[in-house]
């Protein structure tokens, strides 16, 4: 699914991006939100179950607002450049975008058991492991990280 995978890359971005921060206070919460967005969307796939995939789809989409406010303090305090702190808040905008129409198909189009909504990505060694069903009009234009 191209909303996960970009969860992933924001995630790995993240520990790039913070790789040399001496304050591991705020690397430590904003690692942990980063990989909260994507571990999230997983765990509520896990549960079978479409209100429980919505829930934690909310609870994701909670994940990259929190790392969206850590990003401007980060910038503020001069730990992240205003150039990739810009970059990587636009990043977590369009995620968390992305979420929402995620939230909102799977509350009007999925009434009964839980579809795979996992959409191959041929580029990582992940695709294997994922049943793949429809769901193809989820794909963004965006392009990937």
């Amino acid at each position: 699914m191209k909303v996960w995978q970009d969860g992933i890359n924001l995630s790995i971005h993240i520990y790039q991006t913070l790789d040399m921060c001496r304050d591991f206070s705020i690397k430590d919460q904003m690692c942990r939100a980063a990989v909260s967005v994507p571990s999230n969307m997983a765990e509520g796939f896990e549960h079978h179950s479409n209100k429980e995939f919505i829930r934690f789809l909310r609870i994701a989409k909670q994940a990259s607002g929190e790392l969206r406010n850590q990003i401007y303090i980060a910038i503020g305090t001069g730990l992240v450049s205003q150039e990739k702190g810009t970059e990587l808040i636009s990043k977590t905008r369009h995620l968390s975008a992305m979420i929402q129409n995620l939230i909102k198909i799977r509350e009007t189009n999925f009434e009964g058991p839980s579809y795979s909504p996992f959409l191959p990505f041929p580029s990582s060694p992940l695709s294997s492991l994922f049943k793949i069903r429809g769901l193809h009009y989820l794909q963004s234009s965006h392009k990937s990280w």
